[in-house]
Order: C-alpha cells, then sequence, then structure tokens
C-alpha cells in the first residue's frame, strides 16, 4: 500500500501516487478526477480495498493538483 505521511496541516503522498495523478492530468486534463473515481469504483465493486486506498490517494491527489495546480516539492 502506498504510505502517506502528514506534516503540519499539509498532506504528503508517495511519489507513485504523485506521478500517477499527474499522467491521468496529462492525459485527461479536467476529466482525471473522474476518470480516477470511475477507476475506484472498479476496484470498490470487486471488493480490493488495497487498490481502492491507492486510487482514494490519487484522487485526493488530483483534487490537490485542482486547487493548487502542482504537486508539492520536487518529485526528483
Amino acid at each position: 500500500m502506498l504510505s502517506r505521511v502528514k506534516w503540519g496541516a499539509a498532506m504528503h503522498f508517495d511519489e507513485s501516487v504523485w506521478l500517477t495523478a499527474l499522467t491521468l492530468s496529462a492525459q485527461y486534463g479536467d476529466d482525471a478526477e473522474i476518470i480516477a473515481t470511475l477507476r475506484a469504483a472498479e476496484y470498490a465493486a470487486a471488493g480490493d480495498t488495497e487498490a481502492l486506498a491507492q486510487w482514494d490517494e490519487i484522487i485526493a491527489c488530483l483534487a490537490r493538483l485542482s486547487e493548487d495546480g502542482r504537486p508539492p516539492g520536487p518529485l526528483n
């Protein structure tokens, strides 16, 4: 499962979560969050709670991207 660490008021996600969110955003633009939500629903329907948790993190990252326009800090 992908890790998430809380530092102060900001939520920081695993780099692979951000990279997935950035890729979806680049590919689908404003529809990226909808696409991610549909993917999460597929895992929920299949009962795969671990994959669902990962997609929930990706959705949260996409929401942050739509607010801030960029992920926190460098990805390298």
